[in-house]
């Protein structure tokens, strides 16, 4: 299994760009599967239905099957935050984790940076990102630029700078998780909570 992170500032559309990167991907035979950090408490059941109810009686952990998906439910309460080494095994093996979010992770990654939202690149003060994607240039010190319009050259940086997950070391963990969403393609919303269009040096 590989895997890939997108990085980038809140507003810089993460999330956008994943759902036009993801279905080129799987146009190619690959199977793909995201691990999505937010920032947020978030909650994938709602309050008042029975497995809130139950977790909030103390469950550690809920697991919900429908006809159409199922979804496990771990409360951290006062337990560690986990590492990314403890988060792979509760993942089915695909051929590409793609990891939003997480910008301290030292594995490889593309900067998602877009000038009008005003912001500075990430890089290069965060690890692994091996190029920016940008609607415009970004500064010349700044690693490989790729267009973030050139959808077919972006997979192709993200499929030849994959690393493999059995080569993750603990530093390149991923520590200090607030929360965590474990899903099977692309989940909805953002680490930032916009919905805007928007590794190695």
């Amino acid at each position: 299994m590989k895997v890939f992170g997108i990085a980038g500032r809140s507003g810089m559309g993460k999330t956008t760009l994943l759902e036009r990167l993801i279905p080129a991907l799987v146009a190619r035979g690959l199977s793909v599967s995201i691990l999505k950090h937010s920032h947020k408490d978030i909650e994938v059941d709602r309050p008042g239905k029975d497995s809130h109810r139950l977790r909030e009686a103390g469950c550690q952990e809920v697991l919900l099957l429908g006809r159409t998906r199922w979804a496990l439910m771990h409360e951290l309460r006062d337990q560690a935050e986990p590492t990314l080494q403890e988060l792979l095994p509760r993942i089915q093996s695909c051929d590409l984790l793609l990891v939003e979010g997480f910008k301290s992770g030292d594995f490889p990654k593309l900067e998602v940076w877009r000038a009008e939202v005003g912001k500075p690149l990430l890089w290069p003060d965060f690890p692994g990102i091996v190029a920016v994607a940008s609607d415009t240039q970004p500064p010349a010190e700044a690693p490989r630029w790729l267009d973030l319009r050139d959808t077919q050259r972006l997979v192709e940086l993200m499929l030849s700078e994959a690393h493999d997950t059995a080569e993750l070391t603990p530093r390149e963990g991923l520590q200090n998780l607030s929360s965590i969403r474990l899903v099977r393609g692309l989940s909805v919303g953002d680490d930032d909570g916009h919905g805007s269009d928007h590794a190695r040096p």
